[in-house]
């Protein structure tokens, strides 16, 4: 007897054959690094995240394209939709040249929502596709218009099944709003079951990765089914917002990192964009800054097999992004750095 997933191939096949087909992406010019997805879409190695410093974003975003990404993050958590969108018009750099990805938020994840929510992210975004959606979290919340909803100070949970949720933003993919759909901050037991229910496998998962926290077992998962891991805090706890963090050195001040960089006459957290992209990961960097911005783009650069293997020595398997407590769900419940 056939197996639910030999029977279940054909079909994904034919999805992705039907993907295949609507690619047309040709990023003309752009010669940094890119990764094939396995819709057959390429996305650049290196992109620009836009977390956080909502108003700052249209001049970042601009500034990012004028330094030569092609890749934009947001999402619709961070508010930053708009200004993404106005950084792109003014910068004069064609849609089709620019990949973008979003990312559903948890007050959406009921199937009746999430067609809503990913179209008023097209609008904010000014565009009339995605080349990728991301379920932002596994963890659903309270329906509505809140993005936060509470009761006594508590997020209020939902009881939206984020199978469910996914088998809704398939149709995204059908209906050609989505490019290509994917997840973030899913734990192993978590990603086996929605390969095992859903017809569409992921293109992209965006987890916390860089090289205090490794994962190389997840990684070598994610390989495995064909998965494109985007690494999002490459810098680990160079965001102050993460307490955790905050009594040991930061990551892009290890020696090990800076006395690679001395090599190539770049910095440790050049080094560190360098070492995701060794590792075939995408990287999502972010500044407001002018010459930063720059410089993390140059972090798009080949380290030698023996500096890659210096830098898989720092794993210390530290995760700093947890809000199991605070979501009212048990995240990263069998990856490494799960603390308590």
């Amino acid at each position: 007897m056939l197996s639910r997933l030999q029977i279940r191939a054909p079909s994904r096949l034919s999805q992705i054959s039907r993907q295949l087909s609507r690619q047309t992406r040709t990023m003309a010019g752009y010669n940094k690094t890119k990764f094939q997805l396995n819709t057959g879409d390429e996305i650049p190695a290196i992109g620009f995240g836009t977390w956080q410093d909502k108003d700052a974003q249209e001049d970042a975003v601009y500034e990012a394209l004028k330094a030569g990404y092609r890749h934009i993050d947001t999402a619709r958590i961070y508010g930053t939709e708009p200004g993404v969108a106005k950084g792109i018009s003014k910068s004069g750099v064609p849609r089709s040249d620019i990949f973008i990805t979003t990312k559903l938020w948890n007050n959406s994840h009921h199937p009746d929502d999430v067609e809503a929510a990913c179209n008023a992210s097209l609008k904010d975004l000014q565009t009339d596709y995605l080349d990728l959606y991301l379920m932002h979290w596994p963890s659903p919340f309270a329906r509505g218009d809140k993005l936060m909803p509470q009761k006594d100070g508590e997020i209020q949970t939902g009881d939206s099944d984020y199978v469910d949720t996914y088998k809704a933003m398939e149709k995204l993919v059908k209906s050609g709003k989505c490019k290509a759909i994917g997840v973030s901050n899913f734990s192993r037991a978590e990603l086996e079951r929605l390969l095992r229910e859903t017809s569409i496998v992921p293109a992209a998962h965006q987890i916390e990765l860089h090289p205090y926290l490794q994962q190389t077992d997840f990684v070598e998962f994610h390989k495995s089914k064909g998965i494109h891991v985007t690494q999002y805090s490459p810098f680990g706890n160079a965001n102050p917002i993460y307490d955790k963090g905050e009594n040991i050195g930061k990551l892009i001040d290890d020696p090990v990192l800076s006395d690679v960089g001395r090599k190539y006459g770049k910095n440790g957290a050049q080094v560190a964009l360098a070492w995701g992209i060794a590792k075939g990961h995408s990287v999502i960097p972010k500044s407001k800054t002018p010459a930063r911005i720059q410089a993390n783009f140059e972090g798009d650069f080949k380290l030698d097999v023996e500096d890659v293997k210096k830098i898989d020595a720092l794993d210390k398997k530290l995760r700093f992004n947890d809000p199991s407590q605070r979501f009212g769900w048990n995240f990263y419940a069998d990856l490494d750095g799960k603390q308590g």
